[in-house]
């Protein structure tokens, strides 16, 4: 068994801390202000994907922010997340397809909560020419899928089996896609082991850690400041996530811990 196969769910006491998105939430609103300083957009258009269970409501705080720093971001328009049902593939291609061609065929950016940040990567690999950059919140795309604290819901939800997830969509989901992609993540996160949101990083490929919880993580200050640094990136000159300075207080670097 190799050490991602044997990851554990996070703790009883990670996953009650979850109750931290509600402050985080509200820290966002008070800190409007100052994520106004983050780069502006070029206008290019973003499509978010909520998590399990979760529904565009869920995704609108970060989709507003977005919207007034210079995107053009869009719910992604189905419901509530039940998990790749039979159709949800066709749908979500359809809606890229949809928005690639509202905006005069301007490659779009997939931003993706948790569940959603998977169905991003795998969108990115099935059509890489019409997708800009990728960026996932919490996503456990590699690992073993039961080193989360929301399998069995997923089970439920969706009616399949967990361990299926590889055969859908484009393959193994530890592959990143051949697009700048990001991966958001938290080490005290309360529902899926942090190791499982890891890119094996590279030249287009990074992770960036934030202090927070896995519910938060949508509008969590510190995350949606990331978001739009990484949305901001010049088409065909992305360059890595700058820690420097103040942001070496706020984004953690997990390898020098």
């Amino acid at each position: 068994m190799t050490v991602a196969q044997a990851l554990r769910p996070p703790s009883r006491t990670l996953l009650l801390l979850e109750g931290r998105a509600v402050q985080e939430l509200g820290a966002f609103m008070l800190l409007r202000p100052w994520l106004a300083a983050a780069p502006r957009g070029d206008g290019h258009p973003v499509l978010v994907f909520p998590g399990l269970l979760a529904s565009d409501l869920s995704t609108q705080p970060l989709r507003g922010f977005l919207k007034q720093h210079g995107y053009a971001a869009h719910g992604w328009k189905q419901g509530r997340n039940l998990g790749l049902r039979p159709g949800v593939e066709g749908d979500m291609l359809d809606r890229i397809e949809e928005l690639y061609e509202r905006h005069g065929r301007r490659k779009i950016s997939l931003v993706g909560w948790s569940l959603g940040g998977i169905y991003a990567r795998q969108l990115a690999k099935r059509v890489p020419e019409k997708v800009r950059s990728v960026i996932s919140l919490g996503s456990p795309f590699t690992g073993s899928p039961r080193a989360t604290n929301a399998w069995k819901v997923y089970e439920f939800a969706s009616g399949q089996k967990v361990d299926d997830r590889d055969r859908h969509i484009a393959g193994p989901l530890s592959d990143p896609p051949p697009v700048p992609t990001t991966s958001v993540f938290s080490r005290t996160d309360g529902i899926c082991a942090w190791q499982t949101c890891l890119n094996e990083e590279g030249p287009q490929v990074e992770n960036i850690e934030v202090y927070g919880s896995h519910c938060g993580l949508g509008h969590h200050p510190a995350a949606v400041y990331a978001v739009a640094d990484r949305l901001a990136q010049p088409e065909g000159r992305w360059m890595k996530f700058d820690r420097s300075g103040w942001k070496s207080l706020v984004y953690p670097d997990w390898r020098r811990s």
